[in-house]
């Protein structure tokens, strides 16, 4: 699949909060948003560059789909 290039920091932060990930603080031009994955606490931080460089989104993206259990592809799909 190839990697979506219009994607910003701020659509892929919405996404991340429809999953259920808290935004817990923001320094400078990152923003740091974390949750509770079979109770582990898990941290995440993303860019509010617009857009995304791809290789900055594919590692997120594999990120958090190895923590939830999702697949990357249809991570991808839904952004």
């Amino acid at each position: 699949m190839k990697v979506p290039r219009d994607i910003s920091g701020s659509d892929l932060i919405s996404y991340l909060l429809s999953l259920g990930f808290q935004k817990v603080r923001q320094t400078g031009s990152h923003v740091r948003l974390e949750c509770n994955i079979d109770g582990e606490q898990y941290g995440i931080t993303v860019p509010l560059h617009d857009p995304l460089k791809t290789g900055t989104l594919t590692h997120i993206v594999k990120e958090i789909a190895q923590k939830t259990g999702r697949d990357w592809e249809s991570i991808m799909e839904d952004l």
